[in-house]
């Protein structure tokens, strides 16, 4: 196989941007980080250039355990312990308006996470496919992750908090 140069990379990343909302003031505003993991990667070059079957349901899930994601991390052995401490039925979907200039973001509605407990969070990841995305803490049923975040610092929070997540996905030549 041939070396890429530089010149011939083409980055694909994630952003994750957060709101901690208590009593209804924000508390905190951050922006993390992300790995896209090579389950996800694999999965967007299968979906786009080899007739893979298209996921068309994004989910945000949040979690409790202090543990970094990695490029192998899959959605049937996650890293993490899912975070299901909150009143949203299901994972929270994630909802976009289609891709912009190489740039697709659910900021105009944003995942949002009303706690219903005494936690920590550590990060949040993008997860679809399989039988089970939207249901909290399904690790079964052969779903994706696309990508992950863990906060540079955890993040606790209590009953009736409200975490804001805007995820947005970029791809560039480089």
């Amino acid at each position: 196989m041939l070396a890429i140069t530089p010149q011939e990379k083409f980055k694909v990343k994630s952003i994750w941007e957060w709101e901690h909302v208590r009593a209804g003031k924000v508390i905190d505003k951050w922006k993390e980080n992300n790995i896209c993991t090579d389950e996800g990667l694999t999965a967007l070059l299968d979906i786009m250039f080899s007739s893979g079957t298209q996921l068309t349901a994004w989910y945000v899930l949040i979690f409790e355990t202090d543990t970094t994601p990695a490029a192998g991390t899959t959605y049937a052995t996650p890293v993490w312990t899912e975070c299901t401490a909150y009143d949203e039925a299901t994972r929270e979907a994630w909802v976009e308006p289609g891709v912009v200039t190489k740039s697709i973001t659910n900021s105009a509605s944003k995942a949002s996470f009303t706690m219903n407990g005494t936690k920590t969070i550590y990060g949040a990841a993008l997860v679809a496919g399989g039988t089970g995305a939207a249901t909290k803490g399904d690790a079964a049923g052969g779903g994706k992750i696309y990508s992950a975040s863990k906060f540079g610092t955890s993040k606790p929070v209590v009953a009736a908090d409200v975490l804001n997540v805007t995820v947005t996905l970029t791809a560039a030549d480089v």
